[in-house]
């Protein structure tokens, strides 16, 4: 069994969760950071990543992480970690293809002793019944003997920069008692919050996906509060002020649920439930629910509209963001595209502004074209839909010069106050 004094670590995949964990142990040690993206690798060499996740500095601060697009540049690795996306196919089943991917091209490189950890988030079960089979037929070698395997389930959470892959605590485990500990060793190096070590690789798996499966399921709670009491006329913000005054009161807020976890972990839980024979029925209401909220809110603008007598088809809106969250570039899975296409349904004309969303990739991932800028006075609708700070700090009075004289502005974010807005979630 190898130690930390003769590690040598690959990354695969450099996106969100894998670039900052790269860097960390770059910062130390020698590090390969490997994507097939080249664009990508030249960008990370030029000394700048477009996700925001990493600044400059901190790049320049990994003195001993290299980049490569070529697979052949990791032979000499012993320590790969897998970080590449798991999303879901157009029927919200997982598609597993980018860590098969990713197995097979590691397979190829494996040698005795060496160890692969996955960070990738599954369903239990994943790593050793599709992961691990798939590295014994490249390599040749057997698994536990020859080679062995590890999981550590990311928890980055893109934009914040407060919580960072150094300060939260990581959940680690492994193949075999032995290397569950070194595993555990190697991410200490780098994690100053510290590790949990779990009692098996299927633990961490099932670990990972249930916390984001919990956060969906509370926010489908909320969400359909938000409707009952909008059909009952009252604050949906107001009440969750009040019941939060209480100690133990979870402090969710209504919205659209996108992103590549919270949208999309339930989805491998829920796929690997009914395998085995169960239909999960809390959590796909729950996904239900979440994924119906574009429509909802479309539906309630285009009837204060008609209350408004705003004539609704041809009508322009405008809608402010367009990435999964605030201040972050992240469109992956955005729920904000469910309203561009509902609106569209209304033969609505729709303009979308978000400063932190690269237009390139709004063409690739949606087919839309953000505007540059919005025009003001010339939107029969304003959709407040990303609470970024450059529209908290545009405030209200900027916001509706964007609208003509008579328009409808609704605040999903609850950035203003209800009496300054027409409608909110």
């Amino acid at each position: 069994m190898m130690n930390t004094s003769n590690l040598k670590i690959a990354v695969i995949g450099l996106g969100y969760v894998g670039l900052p964990l790269a860097v960390e142990f770059g910062k130390q040690q020698s590090v390969i950071g490997f994507d097939i993206n080249t664009n990508r690798i030249n960008d990370l060499k030029s000394g700048t990543d477009h996700t925001l996740e990493v600044s400059n500095e901190e790049l320049a601060e990994a003195t001993q992480l290299s980049y490569s697009s070529d697979i052949a540049t990791l032979k000499d690795c012993n320590f790969f970690i897998v970080t590449v996306p798991t999303p879901i196919d157009d029927y919200k089943q997982p598609d597993l293809t980018p860590l098969i991917s990713a197995s097979k091209a590691i397979g190829g490189l494996l040698k005795k002793d060496d160890i692969v950890v996955y960070e990738s988030t599954v369903y239990p079960g994943a790593t050793e019944e599709v992961c691990i089979p798939v590295l014994e037929q490249v390599s040749g070698l057997v698994f536990n003997q020859d080679f062995y395997a590890g999981y550590s389930p990311e928890r980055i959470n893109p934009g914040d920069k407060e919580h960072r892959v150094t300060n939260i605590l990581k959940v680690t485990a492994g193949s075999t008692p032995e290397v569950a500990d070194f595993v555990d060793e190697v991410y200490n190096l780098i994690i100053t919050a510290g590790t949990h070590k779990a009692p098996s690789i299927k633990v961490a798996e099932a670990a990972k996906v249930i916390e984001n499966t919990q956060r969906d399921v509370n926010i489908a709670l909320i969400n359909e509060l938000a409707v009952i009491f909008n059909k009952m006329n009252i604050d949906t913000e107001a009440v969750l002020e009040a019941a939060g005054t209480k100690w133990n009161f979870l402090p969710f807020r209504p919205g659209l649920v996108g992103g590549h976890c919270i949208g999309v972990d339930p989805y491998y839980l829920t796929h690997k439930a009914q395998a085995i024979g169960y239909n999960p029925e809390i959590i796909l209401a729950g996904r239900r629910l979440n994924d119906s909220m574009g429509e909802y809110v479309v539906t309630q603008l285009v009837k204060t509209m008609i209350k408004k007598r705003i004539q609704v088809e041809g009508a322009k809106v405008l809608i402010l963001g367009l990435s999964f969250k605030e201040n972050c570039p992240d469109v992956r899975n955005t729920k904000v595209i469910d309203i561009v296409n509902e609106l569209q349904e209304y033969n609505i004309e729709v303009d979308v502004y978000d400063p932190w969303v690269n237009t390139a990739e709004a063409q690739r991932e949606y087919n839309i074209t953000p505007v540059s800028e919005p025009v003001a006075n010339a939107y029969d609708g304003i959709i407040l839909a990303v609470a970024h700070h450059q529209f908290v700090q545009m405030g209200i009075d900027n916001i509706r010069a964007l609208g003509k004289g008579d328009h409808v502005l609704y605040d999903l974010k609850y950035v203003f106050a209800k009496d300054e807005t027409d409608i909110r979630l």
